[in-house]
């Protein structure tokens, strides 16, 4: 309920609450690669079997994933919504989602329509800009999906993730692709560490989504703490970023 905006958050009145440590975990051929599209079957399963058990292992209270990968795990057609009231622009968290690990999408331009409020039992929580519309909100709500505010035209990572930490009690999140997401966040300095298994493929596909897809920039130096040959000649890096 409220006004059609809320006073916006600032980076400011966030600076001193607890964000969450992100670790990057991701899998990739030895040339960056991530999308599996010309991969044998089988490497791409004893992929997924090690993912996920790293993934675990890991113990994050939230995973986050960019707009693209999260609509993959969208069910049926978007059905629309027609807001009733005006919403305020402060988080709204679903009745069922009371507790983590959660799923949490950036959608800057509030395309996703999930049509479900959990993937595989982890509450979904989507990253918005206060420029979404209030039919977009209805249907969030309509649908049990948490949201967030994180800016007010464009996402502020930064911003995103004290809220996160404040209103969800994330103190853990796994950032795990795809690309563009991953290189918002490494431009802006937001992963801690990074975990990457590399497949004993070399995949060269022109054009192909790699780990971190962004605009030219500076190098981000990264620090060795652990190497590991995993089943299948699955390599397991960690990097401490520095």
């Amino acid at each position: 309920m409220g006004g059609r905006f809320s006073r916006p958050l600032s980076s400011e009145r966030l600076e001193g609450e607890l964000k969450p440590r992100v670790i990057m975990h991701m899998g990739s051929s030895i040339d960056g690669r991530i999308v599996p599209e010309h991969w044998p079957d089988d490497l791409t399963e004893q992929l997924t079997e090690i993912y996920e058990g790293i993934h675990e292992a890991l113990g994050g209270d939230a995973w986050c994933v960019g707009r693209v990968t999260m609509a993959d795990f969208a069910e049926g057609e978007p059905i629309a919504a027609t807001a009733m009231q005006a919403y305020a622009r402060t988080t709204w968290k679903a009745p069922t989602a009371n507790a983590g690990p959660y799923a949490v999408a950036v959608d800057r331009y509030a395309k996703l329509h999930m049509n479900i409020d959990n993937i595989n039992g982890d509450p979904i929580v989507m990253i918005l800009s206060e420029d979404v519309s209030d039919d977009h909100l209805a249907e969030l709500q309509r649908d049990g999906i948490s949201y967030i505010f994180a800016g007010a035209s464009e996402i502020d990572l930064s911003l995103a993730l004290g809220v996160l930490g404040r209103d969800f009690g994330i103190r853990t999140l796994l950032l795990e692709g795809g690309g563009g997401i991953n290189g918002s966040f490494l431009a802006s300095g937001l992963i801690d560490e990074i975990s990457l298994l590399i497949l004993p493929i070399a995949d060269g596909s022109a054009g192909m989504p790699t780990t971190f897809d962004r605009p030219a920039g500076d190098a981000t130096r990264l620090l060795l703490k652990g190497v590991d040959r995993l089943p299948h000649d699955v390599l397991h890096l960690r990097y401490d970023v520095m």
